[in-house]
C-alpha cells in the first residue's frame, strides 16, 4: 500500500504505519523551481542569447567546457538560474538537463531565486566574524528588513552571508556583486547599502566600479567589460605585510634538497 509521494507503508515497532517520502524534499534549496520563473525564452531573447553563446562556446575545444560561462550568461538574463536558462544551456551544449543542473547546483555563485540589482555578501567565516562580520550581518538584516538570501521590497539589494570572501587580510569584508569593500564596520556597511538603494553606489575598496548583478554575470560569462581599467587590481598593503617583514629580517624559505640555488630563486 502506498500514498502519493511516499514509498511503501511499513510497520513501526508499535504497529503504526510509517510513510517514507521519496525524492528530494519540496523545500530543498538546490531545486531550480521558483513560481513564475520562465520555462522558455521568447524568440528574440533566444536568438540574441544564441549569438552570444556561439561566441563563448567557440573559445573552447570541447563544447561542454563552456557550461560555466553559459550559466553566467543566462543568469545575466534572469538574475538567477531558471528552467528556461538551464534548458538553453543544455540545448546549446548537447547536454541533458540533469547534467546541467548537477553542475549548476554545485556552485554557490549561481543563484536559485530572483536576485536584486546588488547582491551584498557579508563574510561570516571565523576571522571576519570575530572582527565584526556577524555584527555587520545582523545589523544589515535589521536595517534592510530582510533575512539571509532575501531581497528588499524595492528589488535593489539581496543580502546573504558568505562563508569566505578570500580576503582575510582585510577582515571584515563585504562584497557587492563580487567587488570588495574591505575593513567594514556596522556604520560603513549601513552607508554602503544605503548608497546602493539610492543607486549611487560607493566605489569598491579594490576593483572596478560597481555595475548591476545582471551585468556582472554577463562579464563573468566572458562578454566585454565596459568598466574603466584604472589599475585597481593587485595586492594591497595588508596582503604584502608578511612579505615585507620577511624581507626586512632576511627570512626566506628553506632550500629543497637536490635543487640548486638558481632554480630556487626562479619562483
Amino acid at each position: 500500500m502506498t500514498e502519493p509521494g511516499t514509498g511503501p507503508v511499513q510497520k513501526g515497532g508499535a504497529g503504526e504505519r510509517v510513510f517514507i517520502r521519496l525524492g528530494p524534499p519540496p523545500e530543498e534549496p538546490n531545486q531550480f523551481v521558483v513560481e513564475g520563473a520562465p520555462q522558455s525564452y521568447p524568440p528574440d531573447v533566444q536568438a540574441r542569447l544564441e549569438v552570444e553563446a556561439k561566441e563563448i562556446i567557440g573559445r573552447y575545444p570541447s563544447k561542454r567546457s563552456a557550461l560555466l560561462p553559459l550559466l553566467h550568461l543566462v543568469q545575466g538574463e534572469d538574475s538567477y538560474l531558471t528552467p528556461a536558462g538551464l534548458q538553453f544551456c543544455a540545448e546549446q551544449l548537447g547536454l541533458t538537463g540533469a547534467e546541467v543542473s548537477a553542475v549548476a547546483s554545485f556552485y554557490t555563485m549561481y543563484r536559485r531565486g530572483p536576485t536584486g540589482k546588488y547582491l551584498v555578501g557579508v563574510c561570516t567565516n571565523t576571522l571576519c566574524a570575530v572582527m565584526g562580520g556577524d555584527a555587520i550581518f545582523d545589523d544589515l538584516k535589521e536595517h534592510l528588513g530582510v533575512g539571509n538570501d532575501e531581497t528588499t521590497e524595492d528589488g535593489s539589494v539581496t543580502l546573504q552571508h558568505i562563508e569566505c570572501n578570500a580576503a582575510c587580510d582585510y577582515a571584515p569584508v563585504v562584497m557587492v556583486n563580487w567587488e570588495f569593500f574591505d575593513n567594514q564596520t556596522v556604520e560603513s556597511a549601513r552607508e554602503l547599502v544605503d548608497s546602493l538603494r539610492t543607486d549611487q553606489p560607493k566605489a569598491p575598496t579594490r576593483g572596478a566600479p560597481l555595475c548591476t548583478f545582471r551585468q556582472t554575470s554577463r562579464i563573468l560569462a566572458g562578454l566585454p567589460d565596459p568598466r574603466p581599467d584604472e589599475g585597481q587590481g593587485g595586492a594591497g598593503d595588508a596582503t604584502l605585510a608578511g612579505l615585507r617583514v620577511a624581507q626586512e629580517n632576511g627570512m626566506q624559505a628553506p632550500e629543497v634538497d637536490g635543487q640548486d640555488k638558481s632554480e630556487a630563486g626562479d619562483d
